[in-house]
């Protein structure tokens, strides 16, 4: 049965390249992506509840998405089906509710779907061992950059996070079918492919060959595979001299580095669950600084977490302030049900909680631009992503160490790698100018 479709997709780039395979499931079984100010007969959202902030934006986009597309069939999946499904049931409107096993199959189910009420709830528990599911993917719609994920799950049991209960335990993609899927994304003219996972720095850890996220690179590079390579984000206990040394000699290594710090408290750190210090954390970033050349470095900082004094935010904050990272993605702590943290005693009014992710926001904001500033002069490889919006005359791209550029053109330039000169600081990212060879 053809359907038209939509896709509203929350949270991570995993949950980014599970919504891109369903996406081509439907279109491939002949079904039409609808446009977005246009109804639809199925509405598909992809949830995150990392946070309770990003929870209640999944409430918001499926009771937007109930009342724009009023006949549609609305079938919610992902994180928060797979731990809280009572919860979306209780949505008056909602007629599938999935969780986060059985992807594969999930198109096929999303095409024979009719109207529920109550809701028709697919969950399954994650038991023990848990294979990886392939779900591979030939492309994103509207994108320059590909997402794969190689790896999911994730069994740190950091004492805020909800993720395992909606992820399970940890596994990954076989190395052999991780370079099939960059051929045929190379193939159909990506540029970029960036490499993802709930636990990317675990990458091969439930595997039989002698796998490593290190190793799988090395692999990658002796296959002389053309588009650049990311990485998203990796705790600090997993970022190794040989990875560092890698990135730094291998130029299709994007020196790109986004790391979960969390707190730079050792008390904190350790309520947490986190197996380092901030002094571990310190080292990690001197060795990237030293060795990989304009290296951007990105941080997670979790702000608020039950018993957090003034002191040891300030020992967080000082740490920040004096250290040369890029830039900062700031998170206030929220209380999820289901985790060690939410019984912890100490915890925090919101307003000291948002007092303090400001003052963080605010640090953000000046070490991104002292970083875009240092980049001034310097030549870059910028992936064109097309027209700044709303200008006619100016292209924007991304460089490989993750800033955001602008520059002058007469002409379209999409999905090409170009030379950049950084010549000024805006407040998007960088203004540049192009090289012609």
């Amino acid at each position: 049965m053809s359907k038209s479709f939509k896709i509203i997709t929350l949270g991570c780039k995993v949950n980014q390249y599970e919504s891109a395979f369903i996406e081509e499931s439907l279109i491939n079984m002949g079904c039409q992506k609808a446009n977005q100010d246009r109804e639809a007969e199925l509405v598909v959202i992809d949830t995150c509840i990392v946070t309770a902030k990003a929870g209640y934006q999944s409430r918001q986009a499926i009771r937007r998405a109930i009342r724009e597309n009023p006949e549609a069939i609305i079938a919610v999946i992902g994180c928060y089906g797979q731990v809280f499904p009572d919860e979306l049931s209780k949505i008056n409107g909602v007629d599938l509710i999935a969780g986060n096993k059985g992807k594969g199959s999930l198109p096929w189910l999303l095409v024979k779907a009719s109207h529920h009420s109550p809701p028709l709830i697919l969950k399954e528990d994650f038991w023990g061992s848990t294979p990886f599911e392939g779900i591979p993917i030939r492309g994103f719609s509207d994108r320059t950059r590909a997402f794969l994920k190689i790896q999911d799950g994730c069994e740190s049991s950091c004492s805020y996070c909800i993720v395992p209960m909606a992820r399970g335990p940890l596994r990954s993609l076989e190395p052999d079918e991780v370079f099939r899927i960059l051929k045929g994304l190379e193939a159909n003219g990506y540029k970029e492919v960036v490499l993802a996972g709930i636990h990317l720095g675990r990458y091969g850890s439930d595997l039989n060959n002698d796998i490593n996220l290190t190793k799988l690179l090395i692999e990658i590079g002796k296959n002389r595979y053309k588009p650049r390579i990311r990485l998203s984000s990796l705790e600090p206990t997993e970022i190794e001299l040989g990875l560092i040394e890698l990135i730094a000699s291998h130029d299709r290594l994007c020196p790109h580095l986004h790391i979960s710090l969390q707190s730079g408290d050792d008390e904190v750190l350790r309520r947490m669950n986190r197996h380092y210090t901030a002094r571990m954390f310190i080292r990690v970033i001197n060795d990237i600084n030293r060795i990989v050349p304009r290296v951007s470095i990105g941080v997670d900082v979790l702000v608020g977490f039950p018993g957090e004094s003034n002191r040891a935010f300030n020992n967080t904050f000082d740490l920040l302030k004096d250290f040369p990272i890029s830039y900062l993605h700031v998170f206030p702590y929220s209380r999820r049900e289901g985790t060690t943290a939410a019984r912890f005693p100490g915890q925090l009014d919101s307003k000291r909680i948002r007092e303090r992710a400001f003052l963080l926001r605010c640090l953000d904001k000046e070490k991104r631009r002292v970083f875009r500033e240092g980049l001034i002069g310097e030549i870059f490889p910028v992936l064109t992503e097309g027209w700044v919006p709303g200008h006619r005359n100016l292209i924007r791209g991304l460089s490989d160490n993750y800033v955001r550029f602008a520059f002058p053109s007469n002409s379209l330039i999409k999905n090409r790698i170009v030379k950049v000169r950084a010549e000024g600081v805006t407040e998007e990212g960088v203004a540049g100018q192009q090289l012609v060879d």
